[in-house]
């Protein structure tokens, strides 16, 4: 009395493996990781604000005033290339030098001081400068003219100085 039965059906033991989502999230994950690390071990020298870190230690920026224009010997070669003019920069003030990757400010006649123009907060680069300071628009923080200390908003270090070389009205990285 049994009935007859149709044999059953079997997967194929040979078929391929599918890509199931966690698989394929976690290699997502592994690659969005795994970039920025390679990307931090290339040697790469050409970054723009990479120059002004070691105070003239090499010229390979600025062919044309390679030479040893600099007026006085030590940080000469590094410093040789004027980015701005003193008149660009407005007493108790600042101006912004994006291609240049700064801020220079001048809280007294006179007086220039280079820092650094990516936000200690969230690394948004600082737009403007005036009188209250130098301001981030991404989170609304703003820094000191004379020390790059943060005076308001969500930052709590100070934006990263760099060094600078006033020759009569150039300014030029020291």
């Amino acid at each position: 009395m049994s009935q007859p039965t149709e044999p059953r059906t079997t997967r194929p033991t040979d078929q391929r493996p599918t890509l199931s989502r966690r698989h394929a999230l976690g290699g997502v994950a592994g690659v969005g990781l795994g970039l920025p690390l390679l990307a931090a071990c290339g040697g790469d020298d050409s970054s723009a604000t990479d120059p002004a870190g070691s105070s003239g230690a090499s010229s390979g920026g600025s062919p044309s005033a390679a030479g040893s224009e600099g007026a006085e010997g030590s940080g000469g070669s590094g410093g040789s290339s004027a980015f701005a003019s003193t008149s660009d920069v407005p007493v108790g003030s600042g101006a912004v030098f994006p291609d240049e990757g700064l801020v220079v400010t001048q809280p007294t006649e006179g007086e220039f001081l280079g820092f650094s123009i990516t936000c200690t907060h969230q690394g948004c680069p600082v737009d403007s400068v005036s009188d209250a300071g130098i301001s981030c628009p991404c989170h609304g923080s703003i820094f000191d003219l004379s020390s790059g200390a943060p005076t308001a908003g969500p930052a709590t270090s100070a934006l990263g100085s760099i060094a600078l070389t006033v020759d009569g009205d150039d300014i030029s990285r020291a």
